[in-house]
């Protein structure tokens, strides 16, 4: 159960970051800007998701193995 858990997080909040990432391109102008901004704009959304994947997937293996190893 935990690891269902762990996994509807992680969906949930990825799904999360890409509604905000994709909300501030269009509210925020960057589909208008310089393509240095969105090239910027593009490593911090994949920094942000990586990090946020990377944290996950440690809390979903740390669910599955046993804690008496």
């Amino acid at each position: 159960m935990a690891v269902r858990r762990e996994v509807l997080i992680l969906v949930g909040l990825v799904v999360v970051i890409d509604v905000v990432f994709i909300a501030a391109y269009f509210l925020g102008g960057i589909d208008r800007s310089s393509d240095r901004m969105k090239l910027l704009f593009t490593v911090v959304w994949t920094v942000i998701t990586l990090v946020v994947v990377l944290r996950g997937l440690l809390r979903i293996r740390q669910a599955r193995v046993p804690r008496d190893r």
